[in-house]
């Protein structure tokens, strides 16, 4: 009989301090977690001014501001930057478009990720390649700037190479020692004519980065 009672007092005393040790996550929290994974930063690289408005080299401001434009939001001036907000499907993406010029970026994408609380994994960053044909998209979880001086920055800044990108083509249909006049050089003819059904594209892949994944994105939409 005393060796039962004992038996049972133990048993009584494991399930306490086993219920004990389960951590207890409050509702405020539960949702904290659950908005921080519904945020996104869409960070389209560009220089600011009117000289460059229509410039290859734009091409992330462009892809943004037709989203927006396209959605009826607009931008407003802020720290570092241009942000929109911008729902949809219970997601919040927050266009970026940094004002620190190129080289700079970095920065900009930095201090938006901490207000916002905002995880790497979440970040978008658009920008122009070389070594794609126009309008070609490509999305990639991660590599090098690739000589580009904004990623260059962004990953310096970030310690990390390991955020997404969205890389749109441009092409290389320059002259020898003409890379400079050519980024920085407006679309051609041909280019313009296009342009507005890849900036429709590249929306749909910004949706579906927020909404479908990144993996399921890359599946859909690399190479078109």
């Amino acid at each position: 009989m005393i060796k039962w009672i004992s038996n049972l007092f133990s048993s009584t005393k494991t399930k306490d301090n086993t219920d004990c040790m389960k951590p207890e996550v409050h509702v405020h929290q539960k949702n904290n977690i659950e908005n921080v994974s519904n945020k996104f930063l869409i960070v389209g690289l560009g220089n600011i001014g009117a000289e460059y408005v229509n410039t290859r080299h734009n091409i992330g401001f462009k892809i943004v501001d037709f989203l927006a434009r396209n959605e009826g939001i607009s931008f407003e001036t802020v720290k570092l930057g241009a942000v929109a907000e911008y729902k949809f499907k219970g997601k919040t993406f927050f266009l970026l478009k940094p004002n620190t010029f190129m080289n700079l970026s970095g920065k900009a994408v930095q201090y938006w990720m901490d207000k916002e609380n905002i995880p790497l994994e979440n970040i978008l960053v658009i920008t122009d390649d070389l070594n794609l044909s126009f309008g070609t998209v490509r999305i990639k979880p991660k590599g090098s700037d690739g000589g580009h001086n904004g990623l260059k920055n962004i990953n310096l800044v970030l310690n990390t190479q390991n955020y997404t990108r969205f890389r749109f083509g441009i092409s290389d249909e320059f002259k020898k020692g003409k890379q400079v006049d050519y980024v920085l050089g407006d679309w051609d003819g041909p280019e313009k004519l296009a342009l507005t059904e890849r900036l429709e594209l590249a929306s749909e892949i910004i949706k579906s980065f927020g909404t479908a994944g990144l993996e399921n994105t890359m599946t859909a939409f690399n190479g078109k």
